[in-house]
């Protein structure tokens, strides 16, 4: 069932965004939300630090004991006690007098200052002094980071370690996070067999199960995968089964009309099909389509397509399902070469891209992975441009910029 008109680029992403959908919110320990997208706003609990600490080691002091003093002309102060980290002194800090001091501990009573170990020298209670501090000086003061009641995170926020150890000040261990969408992604394809040295005729290995199973992952998703031979019955007994069980239906192969629409058909069958074909380059056949109520992505059997069209389609929709507002990372670059293109179509062109330039991957098919793995970057020709000329600046999108941890 090929449409025969192709629908831009931008009215099928529409179309898609009109379904979009948000999964359910779960409470995970601390030391399980890295990655995860915050479902609540954080609140400190308490000031962090919870009082004046020490910035390093070296000796609690009153600084304007220390006003004038050098190696030529040391002041000598009296060290009246020790505080390690974890600990506290409860003795004050009278004129010319000191404490020693770990990094972490409390700052006692009468004390303004710490003065490293290094301009010191120490027999017994007797401290030399050979440098000035100024007041405050090495003192992190209570609440330097968060005060108590403080919104230090918001909802919707990605967590990223520093994140976590945010989190982790502010009191909790536990916190409100979006689950991870489950996702089915069933490969189609009589031809397809496992990875081996040795090949019988017309045999493809299944490299598709693993790039996308991958990327899905890279998106912060669940994936189970499944392998299904291109018979109508079972591939929609798969799609229909997976609809109930999964968030999200990704399948690879039976939308190009040249080989039998027999996904395109089947989720035809026990759902709605929304678009077939979309005017872009790689992944013209892709389609998208609803089964009971879970969105079923339609992506092609050929590798370097499905890859575009998991990028195009799919990444963005897991990001959101997650809480994440995510938008890709669009940069210039001036093109070294002049590619052609098609008023109308969308082209996404696999590159090399630094800080300056890009280069066009040439004569790359789109069942050709090394193409993938030579490039870093796609070239992204609008549907309005008929291509770019040399010199001119494009649109580039950096695949390392597409994770949501970047």
């Amino acid at each position: 069932m090929f449409l025969s008109k192709l629908l831009p680029l931008n009215e099928a992403l529409s179309k898609i965004d009109e379904i979009q959908k948000t999964t359910e919110i779960e409470t995970v320990p601390i030391n399980e939300c890295h990655n995860r997208i915050l479902a609540e706003d954080i609140y400190s609990a308490h000031d962090s630090p919870p009082f004046d600490k020490s910035a390093m080691d070296g000796f609690a002091l009153i600084a304007e004991d220390t006003f004038g003093a050098s190696q030529a002309n040391p002041k000598h102060l009296k060290i009246i006690d020790q505080i390690g980290a974890g600990d506290f002194s409860d003795k004050k800090i009278s004129s010319e007098e000191a404490i020693i001091i770990a990094t972490g501990a409390p700052i006692p009573e009468g004390a303004n200052a710490v003065l490293m170990k290094e301009y010191t020298e120490s027999d017994g209670d007797n401290l030399e002094v050979q440098s000035q501090v100024s007041p405050k000086e090495n003192i992190s003061p209570r609440a330097e980071d968060i005060k108590e009641g403080d919104k230090v995170l918001n909802l919707n926020t990605f967590i990223r370690p520093q994140e976590i150890g945010l989190i982790a000040s502010a009191g909790y261990n536990e916190i409100k996070v979006f689950k991870k969408p489950r996702v089915k992604l069933i490969i189609t394809g009589n031809e397809l067999v496992e990875p081996s040295k040795t090949l019988n005729k017309a045999q493809i290995i299944n490299s598709n199960q693993y790039v996308i199973r991958a990327m899905i992952e890279s998106a912060g998703a669940i994936c189970d995968v499944s392998h299904e031979y291109d018979n109508f019955e079972n591939v929609k007994k798969s799609i229909k089964k997976a609809s109930n069980d999964y968030d999200i239906v990704i399948t690879t192969g039976g939308t190009a009309i040249s080989k039998g629409d027999i996904v395109i058909d089947a989720v035809d069958s026990v759902g709605e099909v929304i678009f077939h074909g979309v005017s872009i380059r790689p992944g013209k056949p892709a389609g998208f389509g609803i089964v009971n109520n879970t969105p079923v992505f339609m992506f092609s059997g050929q590798p370097v397509a499905a890859m575009g069209q998991f990028d195009m389609f799919a990444r963005k929709f897991l990001f959101k399902m997650q809480g994440f507002d995510y938008n890709y990372h669009i940069v210039k670059r001036e093109s070294r070469v002049k590619i052609p293109s098609t008023l109308g179509r969308t082209d996404y062109i696999r590159a090399v891209s630094d800080d300056n330039f890009t280069h066009h991957v040439l004569n790359r098919g789109s069942g050709i992975i090394r193409s993938m793995v030579e490039a870093n970057s796609y070239i992204i020709i609008d549907e309005n441009d008929e291509g770019i000329e040399k010199g001119d600046l494009v649109n580039i999108l950096f695949f390392d910029s597409m994770n949501w941890n970047r």
